[in-house]
């Protein structure tokens, strides 16, 4: 709009105002400078924030962020600067799913059913297994998560996919996570979940077992979920030349970035660890 006013325009509004049109033009340039100055301080803020979290951020956690800080700005204003400045959140977006469930096992029903809900932790625990390259070979990563908070409560690796695998993913849950008879345990229908060893041992906790349908991915797409983040912002930014290597790096990416610090829009951008803290410890 002031692009486009005339001279006369401008004139006409600095007699009203009782200004000079020197005074008028200074004024302008003065709250130019003013607001530049505002948004290179906020865009030193969001790089701040963007490399502290691994460029992994986007603008609406980036604002999330910069509001815990105490710092005042919205959205808009975040993205458009990201925006101008090329900074944008750092992942790639290749992502394959497999699960093999042919096998002679017992499947149990699927309770869940897709409702992906959880009023406390420890109500609703979900499962699954993905793997990743390494020079070494395969290296297979089982993960156990809470449905109300997000937080990885569980996993183990191991370069053979084995029942052990989810086993020991489980018994690492429960070592720390108190759990009571009734509580849900979903996964897919897989040989390693279906087996007997499995299934004794979520009978022993009074857990309720819980399984996918046969080829839907949307029936365990929260824990599905999990994997493309974990891939999209780690794994594929990384050549593994030992399992030793990978399982250090996934360590690291869920116990102190995932778990303790990463911001999760379903639970009101905060990390898991934090929501757990905010809402159910007292």
């Amino acid at each position: 709009m002031e692009e486009h006013r005339t001279k006369r325009d401008i004139q006409k509004m600095c007699n009203v105002l009782k200004v000079s049109r020197s005074g008028y033009y200074d004024w302008r340039k003065r709250t130019v400078s003013q607001q530049a100055q505002a948004n290179q301080l906020l865009l030193s803020e969001i790089r701040q924030a963007y490399d502290l979290n691994r460029g992994l951020y986007g603008s609406p956690r980036i604002t999330e962020e910069l509001h815990s800080l105490g710092i005042s700005c919205n959205r808009k204003r975040v993205a458009k600067l990201m925006r101008n400045h090329g900074i944008r959140a750092k992942t790639k977006r290749k992502f394959k799913i497999t699960t093999n469930s042919t096998h002679r096992h017992a499947v149990a029903a699927n309770i869940v059913n897709q409702h992906f809900v959880a009023e406390r932790p420890n109500q609703l625990w979900t499962s699954d297994i993905t793997y990743l390259w390494t020079r070494e070979g395969w290296m297979y990563l089982s993960v156990i998560l809470d449905v109300c908070s997000r937080q990885i409560v569980g996993y183990s690796m191991n370069n053979r996919l084995t029942t052990d695998l989810v086993t020991d993913a489980f018994k690492r849950a429960v070592g720390w996570r108190k759990v009571e008879p009734g509580m849900i345990f979903h996964s897919d229908r897989g040989s390693q979940y279906a087996s007997t060893e499995m299934q004794r041992l979520l009978a022993s906790y009074g857990i309720r077992p819980s399984m996918s349908s046969t080829g839907n991915c949307y029936d365990n797409a929260i824990t599905e979920t999990f994997f493309h983040t974990l891939k999209t912002e780690l794994i594929y930014f990384n050549r593994y030349e030992t399992r030793k290597e990978a399982s250090n790096s996934i360590f690291e990416y869920i116990e102190v970035f995932y778990n303790r610090r990463r911001r999760h829009s379903a639970i009101g951008y905060q990390s898991p660890v934090q929501f757990e803290l905010n809402n159910f410890m007292s």
